[in-house]
């Protein structure tokens, strides 16, 4: 783990932040289908919606952890407008239960930073996307027990928001029990991935022209021209 002497120095310190991780599966099946270059070209998609809003552009940080062959953070939190989307490839198995880890770990050390530097921040967001299921734990083992504790305490007590989309042949009903009770997850429709980064930047937006801790409406993904569904169980 990075110490906060590692961080770099944040930019617009006088503006309050919106720190957004997005944590993406790039296992070996995320290549079927092009499914890794639909990733790929969504993740384009989101920094050149939100760099058109001038607010957003300053306010939102972005960081990109991925889970495959390893897990690697790509990108550490930087503005939009300072962040590179990475190529990524497919490649491994699927260490989700260390990539959650991870993801809030870092969350908990850019809010450090933040309040290091007496920088205001919004609710940060963890924004997972999986076509399977965890490799590298099992429903009711010891890292399944500690991985979901952190996820359910992190949202009940408001450190952040934990978002769960499904591809293909994710295991729904593990990301349901993995998913904080008050947020399903949410199954891909179709390969919509461009509608969904449409919809992710938009919320971003959204959040960023807001005051901190106010409450707001995002977006209604659902419907026949959505990009999301939830699945029953």
């Amino acid at each position: 783990m990075s110490s906060l002497n590692d961080v770099v120095d944040i930019a617009y310190p006088q503006q309050p932040h919106c720190p957004t991780i997005l944590l993406l599966d790039t296992s070996g099946s995320m290549s079927i289908g092009g499914k890794i270059n639909d990733l790929n070209e969504g993740i384009r998609t989101f920094k050149e919606e939100i760099e058109q809003d001038e607010l957003a552009r300053k306010r939102v940080d972005v960081a990109v952890i991925t889970f495959g062959e390893t897990v690697s953070v790509e990108h550490h939190f930087s503005p939009v407008e300072t962040f590179h989307p990475p190529d990524l490839v497919a490649e491994g198995l699927t260490p989700m239960g260390e990539a959650i880890g991870r993801a809030i770990d870092l969350v908990e050390e850019r809010k450090a930073a933040y309040r290091e530097d007496g920088i205001d921040y919004y609710r940060p967001w963890i924004f997972l996307i999986t076509d399977g299921e965890p490799t590298d734990m099992l429903e009711g083992d010891d890292r399944w027990k500690e991985v979901t504790a952190r996820i359910h305490e992190g949202e009940e007590a408001g450190k952040f928001l934990f978002f769960a989309v499904g591809l293909d042949e994710a295991d729904m009903r593990l990301l349901k029990k993995l998913s904080p009770p008050t947020r399903a997850p949410v199954r891909l429709r179709e390969h919509r991935f461009h509608e969904m980064f449409l919809w992710l930047s938009r919320s971003q937006v959204k959040v960023s022209a807001s005051g901190p801790g106010d409450q707001i409406i995002l977006e209604d993904f659902f419907g026949p021209d959505g990009w999301g569904e939830i699945q029953a169980f």
